[in-house]
């Protein structure tokens, strides 16, 4: 059993709640021996009442218990000695949804225990187990994993409204005073530190290179964007916006390669195929759309004969779309002739339907195939080894935070970039990894392409942006090779951002 110090059955109401244990793991041949800290703390904000019931002035109020995990480098074990804490990288870790808690890049990548899957990232049969992470950034950073409140065991106080923190202003804020406050308990002000988010969790973590910038002063060495999405009109399928159909469509057309839908000359190498309908998606498929019912019907055949040529679709299906394919009707159509559905997360996976003729699918094949690997694992690991107990259900994406506010952007699309751009010019050091994977089709990597080459930085900066791609889906880290991969360049990209 680790060893554990904790005040879990003491702890007074509203009061921090940790538990602390010590463990070991090897990485690339290096046993790492470390710390995980693990538990709520409680995010206070000032308050502006002059007293309490019995006169006295209260100087913070509890509004939230934010659970987080901690994974810190023992000074005895650090190259660096007693002033590790000074030179030792700091990371800081989230997922998105919004609604997701920080499981995914915890156990699926980021922390020393991963969860097993098969090697191309399927589910094995239950019961699921752990095992050592040999690809865990750890042997290079410390790491903080961040479950936003109403996610993990993270809930506002008894008396707070949870639904303040269901706001994509109040979500950022919070989880930045969080970042602020560990920072400063923990003495990591001298730390260079780094967030690292996933999905909607890249969208906050352009947010927050702002908010710390700008509310604390608090300025990052790194960002690392996995599966990302900062300019959401790149992704809403909605009258009047053709983006996303142009943007989609070097997945859909990476998709049906996987699954063996192209022609014999399209399926010979994936990279040169996705060349060709790179070009075709920016020029001929967005002039067509540009012109939309002015489209001459000689233009509109030629556009329909190349999309279905791409997609693996049947012609006439492209013309009952109006050249426009919608995300879920892809899904569901590609593989119908075969009774089988098409992931979201990760087109790779294939799903059964009763229906098979219907317009969507009934449920998202690479979904289903991570969430009760990590549901389970998760629960045992936090009491098991982490030494945290709690009867709260652990929240791994909950439907809970929704309706989620975007009231700060009434009227026109959220998009982070401009913060993120805006962050790097203040902050010419700070610089941006961006990982995408090709069977993605929650945040696809063209749109993310388009998203950095329109964001206005100026020239002396782009060199701050490198950019990788994985034969995977949106959690490319459950497909071994990719994970593999992966941490390879995460750490080069570690490495490169932190002073000489």
């Amino acid at each position: 059993m680790p060893e554990k110090e904790t005040n879990n059955e003491s702890t007074p109401k509203y009061e921090d709640n940790i538990s602390i244990t010590h463990h070991a793991v090897t990485i690339a041949g290096r046993e790492i021996r470390y710390t995980a800290t693990t538990g709520t703390m409680i995010l206070k904000e000032e308050n502006d009442e002059p007293a309490n019931e019995n006169g006295e002035p209260e100087l913070e109020k509890p509004k939230a218990a934010i659970f987080f995990t901690a994974y810190t480098l023992d000074a005895d074990n650090a190259i660096d000695g007693a002033e590790h804490r000074k030179t030792r990288p700091l990371t800081f870790s989230f997922n998105g949804g919004p609604g997701s808690s920080s499981v995914w890049l915890h156990m699926g990548l980021l922390g020393p225990r991963r969860v097993k899957m098969t090697d191309e990232g399927e589910m094995p049969p239950p019961p699921f187990e752990l095992v050592d992470n040999e690809f865990s950034l750890l042997d290079l950073t410390d790491l903080v994993f961040i479950d936003p409140v109403t996610t993990g065991y993270s809930r506002a106080i008894p008396g707070e409204s949870p639904k303040q923190y269901h706001d994509f202003q109040k979500d950022i804020q919070s989880v930045g005073d969080f970042i602020r406050l560990f920072t400063s308990r923990y003495q990591r002000w001298v730390s260079p530190k780094f967030l690292i988010g996933e999905s909607y969790g890249t969208t906050r973590a352009a947010g927050l290179a702002g908010y710390l910038q700008e509310r604390h002063g608090m300025y990052l060495n790194g960002i690392m964007l996995i599966s990302s999405i900062l300019n959401f009109q790149t992704a809403r399928f909605v009258p009047g916006n053709d983006m996303p159909y142009i943007l989609f469509l070097p997945t859909y057309t990476a998709t049906a390669w996987y699954h063996g839908k192209l022609d014999d000359e399209l399926q010979k190498n994936l990279r040169d195929t996705l060349d060709e309908v790179e070009a075709f998606a920016l020029g001929e498929y967005a002039s067509a759309l540009m012109k939309g019912d002015a489209l001459p019907s000689g233009e509109k055949d030629k556009i329909i004969q190349k999309l279905a040529r791409y997609t693996g679709l049947t012609s006439e299906y492209i013309e009952q779309t109006n050249l426009r394919v919608e995300i879920m009707r892809f899904t569901k159509g590609l593989q119908r002739d075969e009774r089988r559905t098409t992931g979201r997360l990760d087109t790779r996976f294939k799903g059964i339907d009763r229906d098979a003729a219907g317009e969507s699918w009934e449920f998202d094949p690479s979904l289903a195939a991570i969430t009760g690997p990590y549901t389970a694992t998760l629960n045992d690991y936090v009491r098991s080894e982490l030494n945290f107990e709690s009867d709260l259900p652990y929240e791994i994406l909950t439907s809970r935070v929704h309706p989620w506010s975007y009231d700060q952007h009434q009227n026109q699309y959220v998009n982070v970039a401009e913060t993120l751009r805006k962050a790097m010019s203040i902050n010419r050091y700070m610089k941006v990894f961006v990982a995408n994977g090709y069977y993605d089709l929650a945040t696809p990597y063209f749109a993310t392409l388009y998203t950095f080459d329109h964001m206005d930085l100026d020239e002396s900066l782009r060199d701050n942006i490198t950019m990788d791609f994985y034969e995977a889906g949106h959690m490319m880290y459950i497909h071994l090779p990719s994970l593999e991969k992966l941490k390879s360049d995460l750490a080069e990209f570690v490495r490169s951002a932190l002073p000489e």
